[in-house]
């Protein structure tokens, strides 16, 4: 088991579970976690309780993305969020959140940017104006790979 701890600075919380880890390379581990909190709508699908979470973080990439799948194991989708690369230990994941999300519908036909809001008032456009540039380039990486069927969004359905 790895313990993965998500770090939300503006909202001065940090969430921390257990998962099964999958695999790992030198810049990236994937693991799967259930999703144990209630029922969340996103729009383009829900996260509900007794889902598993397929979850890839990379230690050069401004991002980490979430398989979301359902009990019976079929895809709802992918939900990826805008962080700093993660620091990835053998028994730890860390990764800021920066608020920006992508939502990915399962057919990979529609893609929503969330919370444009929240990563605003991180105001990182001019404390950090090379952490805002690499947010952006992030979610342009991330809207070409989902296009792409690259990456964890080219994974079969079964698979993790």
């Amino acid at each position: 088991m790895i313990t993965v701890r998500l770090i939300k600075p503006l909202k001065g919380a940090v969430i921390a579970y257990e998962a099964e880890e999958l695999c790992r390379d030198a810049t990236s581990v994937t693991v799967r976690a259930p999703w144990t909190i209630g029922a969340v709508h996103l729009g383009l699908f829900s996260l509900e309780p007794g889902d598993t979470l397929i979850e890839t973080y990379y230690t050069e990439r401004w991002y980490n993305i979430f398989d979301v799948r359902g009990p019976d194991g079929r895809r709802k989708g992918w939900y990826c969020n805008v962080t700093r690369p993660a620091r990835i230990g053998a028994l730890l994941i860390e990764s800021e959140d920066l608020e920006l999300d992508l939502l990915v519908a399962a057919d990979r036909s529609t893609m929503r940017l969330d919370d444009e809001d929240e990563f605003a008032a991180r105001n990182l456009e001019d404390a950090e104006p090379a952490a805002y540039a690499a947010a952006l380039a992030a979610v342009a990486e991330l809207r070409a790979l989902a296009a792409r069927g690259e990456g964890p969004f080219g994974a079969a359905e079964g698979a993790p």
